[in-house]
This record gives C-alpha cells, structure tokens and sequence, in this order.
C-alpha cells in the first residue's frame, strides 16, 4: 500500500514539473497590441500599351482553316515587325479550332458539319502609348479582324510602388495613433508589417475594329496601390 502511494506521488511530482517546465517554455503572455490596415496609392501616366489582337479564318476543312489562319497570321507578326515591335514583346495567348454547323430548321436533327473555325491571338506590348494607335491601324491593315482590347501599364512600377508603400504605412500609423490616444494608451514598438495588395487592375478599354484611318487613344492614368497590416505593441 505505502508503495502505491509514492510511486502516486511520484507521478503527481513529475506531472507538476513538467506543466511548470512547459509553461516556462511558453514564456510571458504577449503584449497588449494594436492591429490596423492602411493604404496608399499613386496615379501615374502609363507608358506601355497592351493589345490583344488576333486572326480568325474559316474553310471547308480543319486543314484548310488553319492554313489560312497561319498565312494570315504571319502577315500581322509581319506589320508588328515593320511597326518596330521586338518579338519578345509579342506573346501568343491562345490557339482553337472548332466546328462550323449548319443551322437546324428542327432540334431533332443531328446538327450537319459545314466548316471549320481556326483563331489564333497575340498580346503585343507597345512601349509608348504614342504608338498604340498607328500599331491599331496596322494589325488591322494587315489582317486582324480580332481585337479584344488595350490595357494600359507603367513598364517600371517599382518606385511608384515604394511611395504607395510608405503611404499606406503613414495610413495605418495616423489610425492607429487615434485610437491608442482614444484608449489612453500610447504606440510601442511595430510587432508586425505585412503588405497585403499590390498593383490595381489596369484600365481597359474595348476596340472595336473599325476601317479608320487613325485610331484615336486616350490612355488616361493608372493606379498603383498597395494595402498593409501593421501591428504594435500598446504601452500605459
């Protein structure tokens, strides 16, 4: 029986020690903090201009529309080439052929293959937004008859980037000052910065293919916007 009872107490002992070994190992509770978000953004002139522009042929055969689809093609990589676009700002975004049916006077009737359907699309990077209205005109000269839009960017976003960065920081420390002064307490130390957004979609503006002889382009301004979380310690 005695020995029951220590070797209890043993257990009991060694169970104490290692609660008390753990909570040493967890260490002081955390600081009182504060955790807000702030943002910031700067508008900019863009100065590169994406297009989507593409072929679509039709034939009798798949093998007939995808001839003519790459003859045609080739004659737009050939007008990007004489506007002066570098092929490495010339990416293709998507290649499909699809049957062409016979339009079904009834439901029941299994529809009727009469063609088939080759579109081939190219993104093309214009860098200055000057020329994104002759190179509109010369994909179309040259045989596009699949425009999809322009989207506008800033080719070096980095600094504008930066100074977003250190105003969405100022954001968050004015919040955070109001309500640690609205609480009676004052900011400690930052326990935590993380960035949470980054460059805002660009504006994008649809064209429609039109036999113009120039086609007017009016960039406007895009946004750079950044959103951080920041966290600090609360002192008396």
């Amino acid at each position: 029986m005695r020995l029951h009872v220590h070797r209890t107490l043993f257990a009991l002992a060694a169970s104490v020690a290692l609660a008390a070994a753990a909570a040493g190992a967890e260490g002081p509770p955390p600081p009182p903090s504060l955790s807000l978000t702030g943002s910031g953004s700067v508008q900019a002139a863009p100065d590169t201009g994406r297009i989507s522009a593409g072929v679509v042929t039709e034939g009798r055969g798949a093998a007939e529309a995808v001839k003519a689809n790459s003859a045609a093609m080739q004659r737009v990589l050939d007008a990007l080439d004489k506007a002066g676009i570098p092929r490495k700002d010339v990416q293709t975004q998507g290649f499909s052929l699809s049957p062409v049916y016979a339009e079904r006077p009834k439901r029941t009737e299994v529809p009727e293959i009469v063609g088939y359907r080759a579109e081939n699309t190219v993104g093309v990077s214009v860098r200055g937004v000057e020329k994104v209205g002759g190179v509109l005109d010369q994909l179309v000269a040259a045989g596009a008859n699949q425009l999809g839009g322009i989207a506008f960017s800033v080719g070096e976003p980095a600094p504008l980037l930066d100074e977003a960065r250190r105003k969405a920081v100022a954001d968050a420390r004015r919040k955070a000052e109001v309500y640690a002064a609205a609480a009676g307490v004052k900011l400690g130390r930052v326990l935590r910065i993380e960035e949470e957004g980054g460059l805002r979609p660009e504006p994008y503006l649809p064209y429609a293919r039109q036999a113009a002889a120039a086609v007017p382009v009016a960039p406007g301004q895009v946004e750079l916007a950044v959103s951080v979380a920041v966290s600090w310690a609360l002192e008396p």
